[in-house]
């Protein structure tokens, strides 16, 4: 059967002998791009998205060419719009550790051996199994689209083992050492923000981003829209939140509403003393000038803060893990556990926090005594 053209250089639908359908169309350099259908309707509409992401320039090659070429305009035309800006930096960096031993091979002639032994080589050169197993999510997203495209006729990471990775053990403070930390650390000027994080989970990001007008004085309500983050070429930047779960009202305790109060008297007292020079931001947490807080600086912080206490040395985000397993371990449902958080699903903060399961349990089981005995 002769091909079917559908006029005005929109390529052609035809039938092979193998009983497949192959679906053309003649790209900007002269070339002919070819993807491959079980039936013809589905390769009519195989063509309508060649035609559209040719219109689109999106597919302006074939598969021979390099995966380095094709990996970076990935990242460009397909990671960088659907991703934060946080998300693309991980995935650029995660791209380049493999670029240097796949890069140059064409397209067509990577292969499910090549990414394994990327990823040999990466751990015996000391790279953890968590990040290898982030770099193979990465890569079988963009292969993934490839196939999509019609670039390569399967993924190759399908056929790949990612590495084990061990359970990563929370570090996490318990009621006692949240009380000598916080009693050590009132006279910092950061100590509202330690207060909030142990009692709330926000995140880092989360926490420096909030404003005076996010604060709901009368209801003690702080909303929830949006993180701060350092970018290498941007630098400081306001950004959504994680998930569209992450935007959210969380309750303040009474301890961190008057926390807040004495930390916005401080605020105003650091105001007058920088004159002109102060900048107003609207935000909780700022410099000494008002201006945003660096992330890293406020890690610092921390970590001079737990020096005070002699705490064990920690991430900041361990805050979040504390609050998490406090409220747990005080019998709060965890669904107000998640709300709290910002968790995506419920199941996402009991696989998180199962270490605070077995206690659980052991009160349940008193309580049905309690109830049936």
């Amino acid at each position: 059967m002769k091909r079917r053209h559908h006029g005005n250089g929109e390529g052609s639908v035809y039938p092979r002998s193998d009983g497949r359908w192959g679906a053309t169309v003649r790209l900007a350099n002269g070339r002919r791009h070819t993807v491959y259908a079980k039936t013809r309707l589905e390769a009519k509409r195989r063509l309508r998205e060649l035609i559209d992401q040719r219109e689109a320039g999106i597919l302006v090659g074939n598969a021979r060419q390099k995966t380095a070429d094709y990996l970076e305009r990935w990242l460009e035309e397909i990671a960088r719009p659907s991703v934060r800006g946080s998300t693309y930096i991980g995935y650029r960096r995660h791209i380049h550790r493999v670029l240097p031993r796949i890069g140059h091979l064409r397209l067509l002639e990577l292969s499910p051996a090549h990414i394994q032994s990327t990823y040999r080589e990466l751990l015996a050169e000391g790279l953890s199994a968590t990040t290898v197993r982030h770099i193979h999510a990465v890569l079988h997203r963009a292969f993934k689209q490839a196939v999509l495209w019609g670039l390569l006729l399967r993924n190759p990471t399908d056929a790949v083992s990612r590495p084990r990775t061990a359970r990563f053990e929370i570090k996490t403070l318990s009621a006692d050492e949240v009380r000598q930390f916080l009693d050590a650390n009132r006279e910092d000027r950061l100590y509202a923000l330690w207060l909030l994080m142990a009692t709330t989970g926000l995140r880092r990001g989360e926490a420096i981003a909030v404003g005076w007008a996010d604060l709901d004085q009368a209801t003690s309500r702080l909303s929830i829209h949006r993180a701060l983050r350092r970018h290498p070429h941007a630098g400081l930047v306001f950004e959504e939140p994680k998930t569209r779960h992450s935007r959210r009202t969380i309750q303040l305790s009474a301890l961190a509403v008057a926390a807040i109060a004495n930390h916005r008297r401080r605020q105003l007292e650091e105001r007058l003393a920088a004159g002109p020079y102060w900048q107003d931001c609207g935000l909780i947490f700022s410099s000494t000038e008002g201006t945003p807080l660096d992330p890293h600086n406020v890690y610092v912080a921390f970590q001079r803060a737990l020096q005070r206490t002699k705490s064990p040395r920690m991430r900041l985000h361990d805050l979040r893990h504390t609050a998490a397993t406090l409220m747990l371990g005080r019998g709060v449902h965890p669904k107000l556990v998640q709300d709290m958080l910002g968790h995506s699903t419920i199941s996402l903060t009991m696989d998180t926090y199962s270490h605070v399961t077995p206690p659980m349990q052991g009160e349940v089981a008193s309580q049905m005594d309690e109830l049936l005995g």
